[in-house]
């Protein structure tokens, strides 16, 4: 097997761009979060909901692997107002999958911040610093195969998918619709 090490980076990282600062959790973000996490057209390719004790759950991982690692997966605010609009960021899952291991982009943005090219220009920040402050050599990303919205995110990124590597996702169950996953892979010498 490929040994992997997860890098380390110290201080913690915060991403700038031109809109939006992507920064290490506060307790003030738990209250949207939870909002966003309960909010059914955000989770609607994920199996349900989340509850706010599990919402805060994820709130505490996000935060201490930040202050282990120095990355992960950042709170997103925009820079003008300082309001909370989701997360984006970099992770390493923690159960078996087909290509692990392997570090994974992720995001989840509030409705009322999409189709403004918020978590586009996000992602592109952090895949950048995967690749030129952490020497991360690739970043994947995988989503249920109904999830086209973000299937356009990874495509906009330089992400290319081989429909060989299509996967069912193995914390659902045989049948459930969205079980059928499918990756897309972007390696540090693709980027444009």
């Amino acid at each position: 097997m490929e040994t992997f090490t997860v890098p380390v980076a110290f201080p913690p990282l915060e991403i700038v761009t031109p809109r939006l600062t992507l920064r290490q959790w506060r307790d003030s973000d738990a209250d949207p979060f939870a909002e966003m996490n309960a909010d059914p057209r955000v989770m609607e390719f994920f199996p349900s909901t989340m509850t706010r004790e599990k919402s805060d759950e994820m709130l505490t991982r996000c935060r201490d692997l930040i202050a282990v690692r120095g990355w992960g997966i950042w709170a997103v605010e925009l820079r003008d107002t300082g309001e909370f609009i989701g997360f984006v960021g970099l992770h390493t899952p923690g159960y078996e999958l087909p290509f692990v291991p392997c570090v994974e982009a992720a995001w989840r943005l509030k409705v009322d911040a999409w189709g403004k090219g918020y978590c586009s220009e996000a992602a592109r920040a952090v895949i950048d610093a995967g690749f030129t402050q952490l020497g991360l050599k690739e970043i994947v990303a995988y989503t249920a195969l109904p999830n086209v919205r973000s299937q356009a995110v990874m495509k906009r990124m330089g992400m290319a998918r081989d429909p060989a590597e299509d996967f069912d996702h193995p914390l659902l169950e045989e049948g459930h619709w969205l079980r059928k996953h499918c990756l897309y892979r972007l390696s540090e010498n693709c980027v444009k």
